[in-house]
């Protein structure tokens, strides 16, 4: 018999959970969780340790002792899930949860953002990605395409274009400034640290560079890789729904940050979401389970 559900959210910066109970009179949250990544690009064993290490602080915050996992249903979003061999390895690894359903994060975020109702996405993390629900029910997804060959407009694509500043201030090829001082800062402070940086980093790595980028907005370099940001995320806006009939949520961690580089048209209409992924992966695997 299933008692509870859980909800995760997972991306190449953390994993976030909800847990809910099933009682007679409906689903009811209890709690949240919180763990490192569990993007499936960093490894399977490690989304899963992830992914259980969250479901535990979760069981934790409710005060509730962890059943076994023949009690507990599971959906997820994960990023990555795109590559089906990754996807397949994940479900393959499944510790025993007495039911499991695996999308997109584009996918769970989309559900949580417009409550499982019609409507449009721009998640801006880690990674980025787009995705349209139309009234008909059809589903398409714009972006996504993965690191470093994709995801405009997210932090590891920000971060990215942080370095190749650094790069070429270190040359001469362009001037030094404060804010190239605190990105060369950031990854060791000088040529020889940097390249070492630059072997050892993955799509998080890069990712923790755009805080940077926004706090020196002020200055011309930074200022230019925001936005464009604005421009790769109205981009795949404009590529969801081209007539412009459906809301669109801006989500993710860095999609209220990039809220002020949005192209006017789209700044306008995007509104925020209404429930994050984890609470659209909960909702997943409600319905899977009534289903």
């Amino acid at each position: 018999m299933i008692d509870y559900l859980i909800g995760v959210d997972g991306g190449g910066t953390g994993t976030r959970v909800r847990l809910a109970r099933i009682s007679p009179h409906g689903v009811v949250e209890l709690a949240q969780g919180a763990s490192g990544p569990s993007g499936l690009g960093l490894g399977i064993a490690r989304a899963w340790a992830s992914v259980q290490d969250a479901v535990a602080q979760a069981f934790a915050a409710a005060g509730i002792e962890q059943p076994s996992l023949d009690r507990i249903a599971i959906g997820l979003g994960l990023a990555g899930v795109h590559n089906r061999q990754w996807a397949q390895a994940f479900v393959d690894a499944d510790p025993g949860y007495a039911a499991l359903r695996l999308e997109t994060d584009a996918f769970s975020t989309l559900l949580g953002a417009h409550g499982g109702r019609p409507g449009a996405i721009v998640a801006i993390g880690t990674g980025s990605v787009g995705e349209v629900l139309q009234p008909d029910g059809t589903r398409r997804e714009v972006g996504g395409w993965g690191f470093p060959a994709g995801d405009e407009a997210s932090g590891g694509w920000i971060g990215l274009a942080a370095i190749n500043h650094i790069e070429q201030v270190l040359d001469g090829r362009r001037p030094g400034s404060a804010f190239a001082d605190a990105v060369i800062d950031a990854c060791g402070g000088n040529r020889a640290a940097i390249q070492v940086w630059l072997g050892q980093a993955t799509q998080t790595t890069y990712a923790t560079l755009a805080p940077l980028v926004l706090q020196h907005a002020d200055d011309p370099a930074a200022r230019a890789i925001l936005v464009k940001a604005g421009e790769e995320a109205a981009a795949i806006a404009r590529a969801l729904d081209p007539d412009e009939r459906l809301p669109v949520a801006l989500c993710g961690g860095l999609g209220s940050a990039l809220r002020d580089w949005l192209p006017p048209a789209l700044a306008a209409r995007a509104r925020a979401p209404e429930g994050d992924s984890a609470r659209g992966a909960l909702r997943m695997i409600e319905l899977h389970v009534a289903a």
